[in-house]
């Protein structure tokens, strides 16, 4: 009997970030898109273009919303919002700066969900991609992220020579966990940079001039490092405004104070904690960094890259 499901949001499936990407014949690859992560549902003749986090985002791409009217009613796939720049390579920047070039965005389906009211989540992917190709019919703003079971070297050395941010990985057997982080799919980013949730700032005349980061391990936000390098006065000012309405009296890292500034100088004493201005840990950004320090698990050269809204706190965990 097949097992029926009302076509809506449904948690989004994780995956895992790894080191190396995992080898063999059961194991499928995708180029990482850099992008937001959505969701499309057809219910009632109607598509509502979903973020990872829950909000409706119809009327910033009302041109994909449209363009996805010919799935079947009663379907949820999976996928990520990109936007396409002039180099032809996928730009968050792009995307998360859209005004008025909607032309630019494409939804890449990876994985369909629920179909003509079937719940197929528990088919192998290898046969839930046969039935998104046979329901995604690819056009100007829509597409279908292309799946290969070939060497995972040369993948990585493709993504590697076009500039592209990583390559995901899946198992080819692997059913659709909602909201779980397995390791059925992982990730593996080709540069140094993942995101961290945003706990304080030190302020500068010209809104910020370091912001402090770290990641959840379990419950605890665990701080990796103050961030000052990659800002610029615009920036500055923008991310000053997102913090100051979250502003707190207590520190929000359970690892703070340390004891010293360590080899590099990272560390945040109880000094250096004087400077800082704690906030509710609401807010996730990209750094990009050249490696973790060895004696005290801290981030290296660390520049600041963008805000990620699409991206909830508490799903921000240590990745390399």
């Amino acid at each position: 009997m097949k097992a029926s499901r009302p076509a809506e949001f449904i948690n989004p499936m994780e995956c895992l970030p790894v080191a190396t990407i995992p080898e063999g014949a059961s194991w499928t690859y995708e180029i990482k898109l850099d992008g937001y992560r959505a969701q499309a549902v057809k219910h009632a003749g109607r598509v509502t273009l979903y973020s990872r986090r829950k909000h409706v985002l119809n009327n910033k791409f009302n041109d994909v919303v449209f363009a996805l009217d010919h799935l079947p009613d009663e379907t949820v796939i999976d996928g990520e919002l990109v936007a396409i720049g002039a180099d032809g390579k996928p730009s968050f920047n792009l995307l998360q700066n859209f005004r008025s070039m909607e032309s630019h965005i494409i939804f890449y389906a990876f994985d369909v969900l629920v179909h003509k009211g079937r719940d197929v989540m528990q088919l192998p992917l290898s046969e839930r991609r046969k039935i998104l190709e046979a329901t995604v019919h690819p056009q100007e703003h829509v597409g279908l992220s292309e799946a290969t079971s070939g060497s995972a070297a040369q993948i990585v050395e493709f993504a590697r020579t076009h500039g592209l941010e990583g390559i995901v990985a899946k198992r080819a057997d692997s059913v659709y966990l909602p909201g779980k982080r397995t390791g059925l799919w992982c990730k593996h980013r080709l540069q140094l940079s993942q995101e961290f949730v945003i706990g304080g700032y030190v302020p500068s005349h010209l809104g910020v001039d370091a912001i402090v980061v770290g990641f959840y391990r379990g419950k605890e936000l665990i701080f990796v490092g103050r961030i000052r390098a990659g800002f610029v006065p615009l920036t500055r000012r923008e991310v000053f405004r997102e913090l100051q309405p979250l502003e707190v009296e207590r520190c929000p890292f359970a690892n703070l104070p340390q004891k010293t500034a360590g080899r590099w100088g990272q560390g945040l004493t109880a000094e250096k904690m004087d400077e800082c201005v704690w906030v509710k840990p609401k807010l996730v950004a990209e750094i990009a960094f050249l490696e973790w320090t060895t004696d005290a698990n801290l981030l290296r050269h660390a520049a600041f890259v963008r805000l990620r809204a699409d991206k909830g706190p508490r799903k921000v965990v240590r990745e390399t």
